[in-house]
């Protein structure tokens, strides 16, 4: 459910931002980039091929990156939309009034999530002016108008902004702060009585081609996904008051004084041929891979990102018939006692 994020990017976020009860002008409130959480909204820790967001850029131009971060979170709609009602079936559901949407970007999930709970406001939580006056736009679009609010919000440190919660949804957006678990404890401390943390991070990163795309070395995409982790690591250390956590998600809800739920992960696959606008969403994450990873990779490997970006070659992820995405996105659920704490 939220890319870009993301993200980055997405960020679903994809994908790949921040928000408080009631609506507030997109325009208001301070916003820095760099403690911004991504999309859905991005592919998981490889920030798939899709990821928007980008770590630490304070001048990103949303307005451009919006329409990229919308197609990742409605390409990857069945999982969100899966796990949504995953959480609403739950046999200890609690009634969901309000849904905090963190990260929200241009706000697909925050209007899945509408659809899911007919009976909630659901707030979108960024901290990018451009990508909360998209949501406003979307949900009118789709008569949620309503029910959609927005919140400019930089997080963690203007916390105090989003109000109480009965669901708070965090779609790759947990990893984007530096303390996590002092985070998700401000989290448990929004939720009402009974309220649910859903916490999307890990999962499996995507992939697009076969491990031996006929070009260069075989392994080109698992070569991506490790030079990707080293570049997250960097990342996470560069974050404010950033300190390692062991990924032990339902450790860290425990902590942060909720009760483990479980985890599930779910599927996207995208089998070959591509839609184009799938197609377009996996060229889309290979540029900026490209972008991120020169210098990183070898003379080879960038040499076959060329050949996979360039539209006439008939290898080229524009026009060879053998691309596909698939990949798996984990929601892990912490709850609030329901008699307090």
């Amino acid at each position: 459910m939220s890319e870009h994020n993301g993200h980055m990017p997405q960020h679903d976020a994809a994908d790949g931002r921040r928000q408080h009860p009631g609506q507030e002008p997109a325009e208001s409130g301070p916003h820095h980039d760099t403690a911004r959480p991504a999309h859905v909204h991005g592919h998981g820790h490889g920030h798939g091929a899709a990821s928007g967001h980008r770590h630490g850029d304070t001048d990103m131009d949303w307005d451009a990156m919006a329409p990229v971060l919308e197609r990742e979170g409605e390409l990857c709609r069945p999982q969100y939309e899966a796990a949504a009602n995953w959480i609403a079936g739950l046999p200890e559901a609690p009634e969901v009034r309000r849904i905090l949407d963190i990260g929200s970007g241009p706000g697909v999930i925050t209007c899945l999530l509408a659809e899911v709970f007919p009976e909630a406001e659901v707030v979108a939580v960024d901290g990018a002016g451009a990508l909360l006056e998209r949501t406003l736009a979307r949900a009118e679009r789709l008569g949620l108008g309503e029910r959609v609010r927005t919140q400019r919000a930089d997080l963690p440190g203007e916390l105090e902004l989003l109000g109480e919660a009965d669901l708070i949804w965090m779609g790759n957006a947990l990893h984007h702060m530096g303390d996590q678990g002092a985070v998700l404890a401000g989290f448990s401390g929004l939720l009402r009585p009974g309220g649910v943390v859903a916490l999307a991070e890990g999962g499996l990163a995507a992939r697009h081609l076969p491990r031996d795309p006929g070009m260069g070395r075989p392994g080109l995409e698992a070569r991506i996904e490790a030079a990707t982790a080293d570049w997250f690591e960097t990342m996470r250390a560069s974050l404010p008051g950033s300190r390692r956590e062991t990924e032990d998600w339902s450790a860290l809800l425990t902590t942060a004084g909720l009760r483990p739920q479980g985890a599930r992960s779910f599927l996207l696959d995208l089998p070959a041929p591509l839609s184009e606008q799938a197609r377009d969403h996996v060229l889309d994450g290979f540029t900026r891979r490209r972008e991120m990873l020169e210098g990183v990779l070898e003379a080879e490997d960038i040499e076959v990102l060329d050949r996979l970006l360039d539209p006439e070659d008939p290898a080229g992820l524009r026009r060879r018939p053998d691309v596909f995405l698939l990949m798996a996105r984990t929601v892990h659920l912490g709850r609030r006692a329901a008699s307090g704490r």
